[in-house]
């Protein structure tokens, strides 16, 4: 494995943060300064990896990535039709990961995979009522959806399958919304603008409890870090507000 990349899956810093930690000297392997990103070294810490003189090992810990899905792509370990899957987007040999809840093939933004499946569940679940964010666009051509028809969507939608928790909604620009929701029933989106006349052309995930997609680019994956995984574990940590 190359040592930027041995770096990164331990935990240190992003691939390419990784990249200049090596170039400024500061890790040795087996006793030697190296400053090669891609000097070869064993995963499984026996080549004696350190940062700052600080022992660095790639731990049998959970981990969690955030990927920018881009459209076509589907949400799923594996694929009957043998379509690309978010799991093929993540170089993970030694785990098997599976993705946090769910994104259409046709839509995109953030989706989280783990192998830590009692986060993964906390993070899913409606009693935990973790938010998630979406930009979507509907209706025709950029025509605004009028006020009354939002504060449906804010105070909640009859489905098929119940009514839905208030959402916060804001129109970014005529036909263009921002909605949060905190719970994850199937095309919930989808299925709340449709009622209020509003079909979504566009859909895109750019927010997951605390974390942000940001300018993370579309196909693009990074591992979180330890600090970001904490504050994940602290949003399903609790239950949500009782409502009704």
């Amino acid at each position: 494995m190359r040592l930027a990349k041995f770096l990164a899956h331990a935990g240190v810093a992003s691939r390419r943060a990784a990249e200049e930690i090596i170039r400024e000297g500061r890790v040795t392997v087996g006793g030697t300064i190296v400053t090669d990103p891609a000097h070869g070294v064993d995963d499984d810490g026996a080549d004696d990896v350190a940062v700052d003189n600080r022992p660095v090992g790639i731990k049998d810990t959970k981990s969690v990535w955030l990927v920018h899905k881009p459209s076509g792509v589907v949400s799923t370990a594996k694929d009957t039709h043998n379509r690309r899957t978010v799991v093929d987007m993540v170089d993970s040999p030694r785990t098997r990961l599976y993705p946090v809840g769910r994104l259409d093939a046709d839509s995109t933004g953030l989706i989280l995979l783990t192998d830590d499946g009692d986060l993964a569940n906390r993070l899913t679940h409606p009693r935990y009522e973790v938010p998630k964010t979406y930009v979507v666009s509907v209706g025709r051509g950029g025509i605004a959806v009028p006020e009354q028809e939002l504060r449906r969507l804010r105070e909640g939608v009859e489905l098929d399958d119940g009514m839905t928790l208030p959402a916060d909604v804001r129109q970014l620009r005529p036909g263009v919304l921002q909605i949060t929701l905190r719970e994850g029933r199937k095309r919930q989106v989808k299925r709340m603008c449709a009622e209020i006349g509003h079909p979504v052309h566009r859909l895109q995930r750019v927010a997951f409890g605390p974390l942000r997609l940001g300018d993370l680019g579309e196909g693009r994956v990074r591992r979180l870090s330890p600090a970001e995984v904490q504050r994940l574990r602290d949003a399903g940590a609790r239950p949500g507000p009782v409502t009704g």
